[in-house]
């Protein structure tokens, strides 16, 4: 059983709660700074809000502890998506959202794990994260540590080679407390992944490598929940959950649209794009964002 500093497992319902208050940053967030990422961290927001709420071992009160879990974004341009978690955890203010990008703070458009509180590896060069979270699995081995890394790659990342590099030895060093997961929303910034550089089937692509592979409907909290119980009792190699996700998730108009994958919305889409979402939450029983 998973712990963190909150105790007891969330239900289905509150991660959902969550992951609407988490989205409506992640667009006040590239609202405000007229730049970002939006389509990307929208898909991927589920799969965090599970692993900081539910799943990983963090503490707020010390996000240095040396036997805490640590998580990379791989897809590092989806920083929105991880400072909104953070911030909702209780890392930095919630009203820090309105300083991305900005040059009056940190928050910059990827993660900095120097000037950010809780962000665990710097990224942004796609490929580059899962082989530091490699790094940091097999540097439990040495330190005699017995914390778990976690992961989020993008599918449209995948074709780098420096992942492929990675799985290997990944593999090669049976790094069972390392889970990967990768965002299949079938969407990149120029288009549709199939048509810029396939790669599927990743399930066979991943299971040569020597991965366990898992596939999970990544907006699903009881099947998140499921993937990563399944990848806990996985001893002997990596896990990879294989996230099937709708680019833009939670906002209609920009569902499966590709053309949100780096771009902001105008003061007008933003409006609606909130209406949305708080209609959302007011159907969860929330009557304030």
């Amino acid at each position: 059983m998973p712990t963190t500093d909150r105790g007891e497992l969330m239900n289905a319902h509150e991660l959902e709660i969550l992951a609407t208050k988490a989205r409506l940053l992640i667009l006040e967030a590239v609202h405000t700074a007229k730049s970002g990422h939006p389509g990307g961290s929208l898909s991927c927001v589920d799969t965090l809000i599970k692993l900081y709420f539910d799943e990983m071992n963090v503490s707020v009160d010390d996000p240095q502890d040396p036997d805490r879990d640590r998580f990379v974004l791989s897809k590092g341009h989806c920083s929105p998506a991880l400072y909104s978690v953070l911030a909702l955890k209780g890392f930095f203010p919630v009203e820090d959202i309105s300083l991305f990008r900005s040059i009056k703070a940190h928050y910059s458009g990827h993660p900095d794990m120097v000037n950010v509180r809780g962000v665990d590896m710097s990224t942004g060069s796609l490929g580059q994260g899962i082989s530091a979270a490699v790094g940091m699995a097999l540097a439990t081995h040495v330190n005699k540590r017995n914390y778990r890394v976690y992961a989020m790659l993008g599918d449209g990342e995948i074709a780098e080679g420096q992942v492929w590099e990675a799985a290997m030895a990944a593999s090669k060093w049976h790094l069972s407390n390392l889970l990967a997961f990768v965002d299949v929303n079938g969407l990149q910034i120029d288009g549709k992944t199939a048509d810029v550089m396939p790669s599927e089937p990743l399930d066979k692509k991943f299971e040569a490598f020597g991965w366990n592979v898992i596939k999970c409907d990544g907006h699903d909290f009881d099947a998140l929940g499921k993937s990563m119980a399944d990848a806990r009792a996985c001893t002997d190699k990596p896990s990879v959950v294989l996230l099937s996700t709708t680019k833009g998730k939670g906002v209609s108009f920009m569902e499966n649209n590709a053309g949100w994958h780096g771009k902001a919305p105008d003061d007008e889409q933003y409006e609606t794009a909130v209406k949305e979402l708080k209609e959302h939450l007011a159907s969860l029983g929330v009557t304030e964002g």
